[in-house]
């Protein structure tokens, strides 16, 4: 049985500028007391085709870890565009928050990252969007993330001083559903955090689908 379990996560200032930090209330239950405290660390994939990319954009360590339910906001700085490729700056990527416990990663969630430059016209169905500015105003970017559409992936490890796992060694995905009366979520079969860029070309086409009927807006399913 896992000590701590993920109850909620909420996205905090969405929509906002790309520069902006991300910003997610955490809400975690612990079961008992624990030895060490609990890494917290969000990556954000630079390239869908290149993971060396993936950049780590902060990691925490929380504890000493109180039994019962925690919450607290976990914040990290926005990516180097520098550090980004100008084709990757725009258009959907994925942000990932995960857990680990002695150095073992327990639970992962990814969220789709939609980024826009606001003034473009939307593409024509089969046609590509229109090119940025050249050079583009990184301030101008505005950054959504599809907050009601996020992945959850668990993976059994040992708890104690243990060397094996739980039970089975295969991760657990499901997909983390926000109710709109409490912090409750529940949670589904769905594709794992580690596939979603895999569905990037898919996502990438839907958005364009809503940008014709929305008017550029993007709204999440």
């Amino acid at each position: 049985m896992a000590l701590v379990n993920l109850v909620n996560m909420a996205v905090l200032d969405n929509p906002t500028s790309f520069l902006n930090p991300f910003q997610f209330e955490v809400t975690f239950e612990c079961l008992q007391e624990l030895d060490d405290d609990l890494e917290w660390k969000v990556l954000y994939v630079g390239s869908a085709n290149d993971s060396t990319r993936d950049l780590v954009l902060d990691e925490i360590l929380v504890g000493p870890i109180p039994v019962g339910v925690n919450k607290f906001v976990l914040q990290a700085d926005a990516p180097d565009p520098a550090q980004i490729s100008k084709e990757d700056l725009l258009g959907v990527t994925v942000v990932l928050v995960t857990c680990s416990y002695k150095e073992r990663e327990f639970v992962r969630v990814g969220y789709y990252v939609n980024n826009e430059y606001p003034g473009l016209e939307p593409a024509a169905p089969g046609e590509d969007p229109p090119p940025p500015p050249n050079p583009l105003e990184i301030s101008q970017i505005v950054r959504t993330i599809l907050a009601d559409r996020p992945r959850v992936t668990r993976f059994p490890i040992p708890w104690t001083n243990s060397t094996e796992p739980e039970s089975s060694s295969n991760p657990t995905p499901e997909t983390i559903q926000h109710t709109s009366n409490n912090n409750s979520i529940e949670t589904n079969n769905d594709p794992t955090s580690d596939a979603m860029m895999n569905d990037k070309q898919t996502m990438d086409n839907s958005m364009s689908e809503e940008d014709d009927k929305n008017d550029g807006m993007v709204t999440a399913e």
